[in-house]
C-alpha cells in the first residue's frame, strides 16, 4: 500500500452490517454480529469506519455551551473497515467491485461501484 491510495469500498451514507462482533470494554452496549446500521463517516488512511449505534463509549466532557453542564457523553468509536460489508438492494451483505461505465452520449467513462452478488450498482 505504500505510494499508493487507499480507496475504501464503503462510503458515508452506506447501509453495512456488522459481520465480526465487536467487543470491548463497554457498558454492554456493544453490537453484533448481523447488526445493520449507516456509516456516518469514513476515515481512508487509518481503514476505519464510524457506523451509527456501534461500539459506543463515554466520554467525560468540560462544561461547553452545547453542554453546560459538562459530565459523560454517548459517542461512536471508529471500527475497522473489515469488520463491515455493504447491503446490496436484497438487504444481504456483498462484496464489492469496480467497473467503469461510459457515457454514449458524451463518451467520458467513470467508475462505479456494484454490489459482487447481484450486480446492480452501489453509487
Amino acid at each position: 500500500m505504500r505510494g499508493r491510495k487507499y480507496k475504501p469500498h464503503i462510503r458515508k451514507g452506506d447501509q453495512v452490517m456488522l459481520i465480526k462482533n465487536i467487543t470491548g470494554s463497554g457498558e454492554g452496549n456493544d453490537r453484533e454480529r448481523g447488526y445493520i446500521g449507516k456509516v456516518l463517516r469514513v476515515f481512508p488512511k487509518q481503514q476505519r469506519v464510524i457506523v451509527e449505534g456501534v461500539n459506543l463509549r463515554l466520554r467525560h466532557t468540560r462544561p461547553t455551551q452545547t453542554y453546560p453542564q459538562g459530565g459523560r457523553v454517548q459517542q461512536e468509536r471508529a471500527i475497522h473497515i473489515s469488520n463491515v460489508q455493504p447491503l446490496d438492494g436484497d438487504g444481504e451483505p456483498t462484496r464489492v467491485g469496480r467497473k467503469r461505465i461510459v457515457d454514449a452520449e458524451s463518451g467520458r467513462g467513470r467508475w462505479v461501484r456494484y454490489a459482487k452478488t447481484t450486480g446492480e450498482e452501489l453509487d
